[in-house]
């Protein structure tokens, strides 16, 4: 007699994508996944699973949040303190303008994060994020590569990425 293949429970959202970004928290995954879905507009929790008797954390405590950011599906656990985020991976958000850049730099490096260059920032859990406004993203793939070294050389002496700088880096001859 074959074995009958598992099915999913009703309430548990149906995978949609193929790869899931997984990010292990320390004690606070929680509070980093509200943070993370009160900044973008189309963000959601989906599901929270708690620790069982099996452990390694008490039983009852939470231990995996699936949550969406702008249709993209994560994972977060609340995996204790052996790991820890570094800037090796990072999540870029592509911004329309500058107030949208304006926007996700603040709000993600409030409380505690902190700016590093070129665009990139560490927000108070330690996730390293990217806030690239699109036509940077469309000028770096110029091919001219005096316009393409320009922009690159503009973005290189910011912090926070600034739209009119780089446009007019891109607009010299």
């Amino acid at each position: 007699m074959a074995t009958p293949k598992p099915t999913r429970d009703e309430q548990t959202q149906p995978i949609a994508q193929k790869i899931t970004t997984f990010l292990w928290f320390d004690t606070n995954p929680d509070e980093a996944v509200n943070f993370y879905v009160s900044l973008f507009k189309n963000a959601k929790v989906l599901t929270k699973v708690p620790y069982g008797e099996a452990g390694p954390r008490p039983k009852g405590t939470l231990m995996l949040i699936d949550f969406e950011l702008e249709g993209q599906r994560y994972t977060a656990i609340n995996g204790g303190p052996e790991f820890k985020f570094n800037e090796s991976i990072s999540l870029m958000v592509h911004c329309k303008d500058q107030k949208e850049v304006d926007y996700y730099w603040e709000k993600l490096q409030s409380g505690g994060g902190k700016e590093i260059e070129c665009g990139w920032l560490k927000d108070k859990f330690g996730l390293a994020w990217q806030i690239v406004p699109e036509v940077f993203l469309d000028l770096i793939k110029n091919s001219d590569n005096e316009t393409r070294d320009r922009v690159m050389s503009a973005m290189m002496k910011m912090k926070k990425l600034d739209i009119e700088t780089i446009n007019q880096a891109a607009a010299k001859h």
